[in-house]
C-alpha cells in the first residue's frame, strides 16, 4: 500500500480491515487545511476480468448515491471523492469525530431510557430520508452509528450496497449476481438473510440496536419464544417504560408485515409518549417510567376493534399492569347489572356518581350498595322504603367501576381509585401518574369476564376477577387476578391496594 493514494491522500493509519478491504485515516494534501478523511478500499471478491467492468459500473452508481445522500443529510457522511487504482476501488468520505454506539457502551455501560430515546428520535428521520430515496441501509448495528462529538447526533455510516457490489459474480447462466448477503448475523431479520430486505428490515436492526443499548445484550445472547419466534428481552430492562417497550417490540417482530410500515410511523409512535406527558397533570417524581407488561402465552380469538392482530404473546405480565385495562364490554356490564338482587337494583342509578373524582351527593343513606354519600343531607331528593343504616359501595362493584373510568378515559379519576401506597409504589409507577397514563395508552380495552367476592370486611375486601386484555398492538391475554381493596372513609370508596395473579 503506497503512503499516498491517487497522488492526493496521505495515509495516516489503518482504522479497520475485513473481507471487502481496508479502511484508512488519511489527510488531503491538496488542501491547505490538510483536511482529514476516511478512505475505504474495496476489493472485488472475484478476480474475473469478465465481471470487472460490471463491478466498476455498479461501484460508480453506488458512489453517486452516497454523494446524493451525504449532501442532503448532515447525519450521513459526505462523499468527497471516489477513484479506481490497481483494480481496487476507493471511497473518500467525511471523517466523523465521535464514538460508535459500541464504544459508548464499552465506556459507559448500558444507556438510560432517555439516552436511547434521544438516539432513536434522532436517527429515525435519517432512515426515513434514505428510505424515501429507495435505499435500504442493510447493516444497522451499534458499530455503524457514531455519536458525533460536536452535537451528539447519531451519524449513520457504512451503507451495505457498495459492499454488495464487491460481491458480484457470474452465475451458471452467465448473469451477474451477488454472491454475498449484506448484514450482520443477529441484527438482520430473516427476510434480509434470505436476500430479500425490505425497508422495515432496517427498523428491525435498529430495534435490536436499541435493545443492546438498554440491556448490554447482543442478539445472540437473547432467547426467542419457541412458539412465536419473537425475541424475549424485557426481563433485562425491567424499568423500561411501556411506550418504548411497545415501540421496540413492534420494530423487532419476526414478520415484516407486523412491524412499522415506515421509519416515520415508528418515530410517531415513539413521540406519542412525549405528547401524553405534556398533556398530563404534573407530578414531582422524575424517574424513569414504569415497567412494561410482558404477556403470558395465551392467544385469544377476539381481536381488538381498531388494531391488527399480531398473534405474538410474551410469557409474563408485570404486576403493575394488572391494575389497568381498557374499554369494558357493554354487554358484560349490562349483564352484571341485570343479575343483581332487587335490593341492589338501585346501583344502576348511582354508577355515574362513582365515576366522579370528588362525589358530593345530597341524599340520605339508602340501601344501594354503591351510593357514594359524603355529606348526607337532611333533605333527601330520593326516598327509599327500607333505608340501610350504612351506605357503602360494594367491593365487588368497585372493579367494574374502576374499569368504567378507564373506558371513559377518566385516567385522573381512576388514579384516585388506587390507594396512596399503590400509587407511590416506585416499582409499579416509577414516574407516578405519568407512568400510569403511559401504560393506558397501550391498551385497546379490557373485557371483564367474571367478578367474584372472596372476602368482605369493614376495612379490607378481596375480589377475584377474570379479565381479557386486548392491546393496541394486537396482543390478547387472559388473566385471573385477586384484588385487595381497602376502605377509604374520606372518599367513601373502596380503593385498589394490591393485585396478584392467581
Amino acid at each position: 500500500m503506497p503512503s499516498i493514494l491517487n497522488n492526493r491522500y496521505q495515509i495516516i493509519s489503518t482504522l479497520g480491515s475485513g473481507g471487502f478491504g481496508e479502511t484508512f485515516l488519511a489527510e488531503d494534501i491538496h488542501l491547505p487545511s490538510r483536511r482529514r478523511c476516511v478512505i475505504k478500499q474495496l476489493k472485488p471478491i472475484a478476480n474475473n476480468p469478465q465481471i470487472y467492468n460490471i463491478v466498476k459500473e455498479r461501484f460508480q452508481r453506488e458512489a453517486a448515491i452516497l454523494e446524493e445522500l451525504g449532501s442532503g443529510n448532515n447525519q450521513i457522511p459526505s462523499l468527497y471523492a471516489y477513484f479506481e487504482l490497481d483494480s481496487q476501488f476507493y471511497l473518500v468520505q467525511e471523517l466523523i469525530e465521535g464514538v460508535t454506539l459500541t464504544s459508548k457502551m464499552q465506556q459507559s455501560g448500558i444507556l438510560s431510557e432517555t439516552s436511547v430515546r434521544e438516539i432513536l428520535t434522532n436517527i429515525l428521520p435519517v432512515l426515513d430520508y434514505i428510505h424515501k430515496k429507495g435505499i435500504i441501509h442493510r447493516d444497522i448495528k451499534p458499530d455503524n452509528i457514531i455519536l458525533r462529538s460536536s452535537d451528539n447526533l447519531p451519524v449513520l455510516i457504512d451503507f451495505g450496497a457498495v459492499r454488495e457490489t464487491m460481491g458480484t459474480v457470474v452465475n451458471s447462466q452467465g448473469n451477474p449476481t451477488s454472491s454475498i448477503v449484506i448484514g450482520t448475523p443477529g441484527f438482520m431479520p430473516s427476510e434480509q438473510a434470505a436476500g430479500r430486505p425490505v425497508y422495515s428490515s432496517d427498523l428491525y436492526s435498529l430495534g435490536l440496536t436499541a435493545i443492546y443499548l438498554l440491556t448490554g445484550k447482543t442478539p445472540e445472547q437473547l432467547e426467542t419464544d419457541s412458539r412465536t419466534g419473537e425475541i424475549i428481552w424485557r426481563e433485562y430492562a425491567p424499568l423500561i417504560s411501556p411506550n418504548l417497550g411497545m415501540v421496540i417490540d413492534k420494530a423487532i417482530m419476526s414478520h415484516p408485515r407486523d412491524r412499522y410500515s415506515s421509519a416515520m410511523e415508528m418515530l410517531q409512535a415513539l413521540q406519542h409518549k412525549a405528547q401524553t406527558v405534556s398533556s398530563s397533570p404534573s407530578f414531582s417524581q422524575t424517574t424513569v417510567v414504569s415497567p412494561p407488561p410482558v404477556f403470558p402465552s395465551s392467544n385469544q380469538t377476539i381481536p381488538p376493534t381498531s388494531s391488527p392482530s399480531n398473534q405474538d404473546n410474551s410469557k409474563t405480565i408485570i404486576l403493575g399492569s394488572l391494575i389497568v385495562g381498557g374499554l369494558i364490554s357493554a354487554s358484560v356490564v349490562f349483564g352484571m347489572i341485570l343479575t343483581r338482587s332487587p335490593e341492589s337494583s338501585s346501583e344502576n342509578t348511582t354508577t355515574q356518581q362513582a365515576l366522579l373524582p370528588s362525589p358530593s351527593v345530597t341524599t340520605k343513606p339508602i340501601e344501594s350498595p354503591i351510593q357514594n354519600t359524603v355529606n348526607p343531607s337532611p333533605s333527601p331528593s330520593i326516598i327509599r322504603p327500607t333505608p340501610q343504616p350504612v351506605n357503602r359501595p360494594s367491593p365487588k362493584q368497585a372493579i367494574p367501576d374502576y374499569y368504567s373510568l378507564i373506558n371513559n378515559a377518566q385516567y385522573e379519576t381512576a388514579w384516585k381509585h388506587l390507594s396512596s401506597q399503590f400509587r407511590n409504589n416506585s416499582q409499579l409507577h416509577p414516574n407516578g401518574y405519568i407512568s400510569y397514563v403511559d401504560w393506558w395508552q397501550t391498551v385497546n380495552f379490557v373485557e371483564i369476564q367474571e367478578v367474584r367476592m372472596v372476602e368482605e370486611g369493614a376495612e379490607v375486601a378481596r375480589v377475584e376477577t377474570r379479565l381479557k386484555y386486548l392491546m393496541k398492538s394486537g396482543r390478547e391475554a387472559s388473566h385471573y387476578l385477586r384484588f385487595r381493596l381497602v376502605w377509604d372513609a374520606e372518599t367513601n370508596n373502596w380503593l385498589i391496594d394490591e393485585t396478584k395473579s392467581i
